[in-house]
């Protein structure tokens, strides 16, 4: 009996993991047509074959598996998801986003593998795993995209801004959310320090290519990269596109007080820096620096820390903010 079992469990294993792919495959369809729903656009054969990179024929088959399960009902030519459909998108959805937010607040790992791991996981965790997860989390309302989190009852509100592409020249803006797909082109956003809460100036603008001020610099964003950063415009006037400056410009003995962490400062530095008592208010002086330049030891709440250049650079601090600078200690 023993060896009769031991001949059948590859079978299992192969049936377990054909539904596995299935529901997977089944998931993926449901989050596609809610994209659809949510961007007010029809979802066709065409647009799910596309989606999930596979033939008309696995996709009719998807469709009319979803058609049997009612969560997705014919409309017209195209397709929409019933309530149950609904339901079971945004729950996968949940778990998404929920993850992307555990790996750029709680982990180490790079913005451009948040989507990868964040697309396996949705489907592996269960409703309670992924109540606890929120749980712990503190109840998050974005994930590190700025895409809204929805809550466990689905609620979601309703799309908002406008892409950068669409700013004048002369108009600033508050970055609200950065497409991570493709990977490459969100790569390049995030190396240019494109993240949700930036602040960006439009400088001159052409069919082609945006001359763009971000965090201070001067950047040149082609306009297929441009469309996929959205923006919240500030009014008429008012500028986003000046210099900032950071711990990382402040002199010896110079004290400054602590604006903000850049929201490009993400995961165990952003962790470390909080932890460290690196908020909004906080008064920060260097003190010592090593004989290359790098790393600088900093007087932060009566302790004396050293960060990094880029560490340093990370934070942010009120224009002329000095306050009583001491005589700088040499070494």
């Amino acid at each position: 009996m023993t060896a009769f079992w031991s001949r059948f469990r590859p079978f299992q294993s192969r049936e377990r993991r054909r539904e596995a792919a299935e529901r997977i495959s089944l998931e993926d369809a449901l989050k596609h047509l809610y994209d659809c729903e949510r961007a007010g656009r029809p979802c066709t054969l065409e647009s799910l074959a596309g989606s999930l990179e596979s033939s008309r024929d696995s996709a009719a088959r998807l469709l009319t598996t979803l058609e049997g399960l009612a969560l997705v009902r014919p409309e017209g030519e195209a397709f929409g998801l019933t309530e149950d459909g609904r339901h079971s998108a945004v729950r996968v959805l949940r778990s998404h986003r929920l993850w992307e937010h555990y790996l750029a607040h709680r982990t180490g790992a790079e913005p451009a593998s948040w989507h990868p791991s964040a697309d396996r996981m949705e489907h592996r965790l269960t409703e309670e795993e992924t109540e606890e997860l929120d749980l712990r989390l503190g109840r998050p309302l974005f994930d590190p995209h700025g895409d809204p989190i929805p809550t466990r009852e689905g609620e979601l509100p309703p799309p908002s801004g406008t892409p950068l592409t669409r700013l004048d020249a002369g108009r600033s803006a508050e970055v609200i959310h950065v497409e991570d797909e493709p990977p490459d082109i969100f790569e390049t956003l995030v190396a240019q320090g494109f993240a949700p809460g930036s602040g960006v100036q439009v400088l001159e603008a052409n069919a082609e290519v945006l001359r763009l001020r971000i965090a201070g610099r001067e950047q040149v964003l082609d306009t297929v990269a441009a469309a996929n950063v959205t923006v919240e415009p500030f009014p008429v006037g008012v500028s986003a596109g000046e210099p900032v400056k950071t711990l990382a410009d402040a002199e010896l003995g110079e004290a400054v007080t602590v604006s903000r962490i850049s929201p490009t400062c993400q995961g165990p530095n952003r962790r470390r820096l909080l932890d460290l008592g690196v908020v909004p208010g906080t008064t920060i002086t260097p003190e010592l620096s090593s004989s290359g330049g790098d790393p600088v030891a900093y007087r932060v709440r009566g302790a004396l820390i050293a960060f990094r250049r880029d560490q340093a650079a990370s934070i942010e601090i009120e224009p002329g903010s000095t306050v009583s600078p001491g005589e700088p200690e040499i070494v």
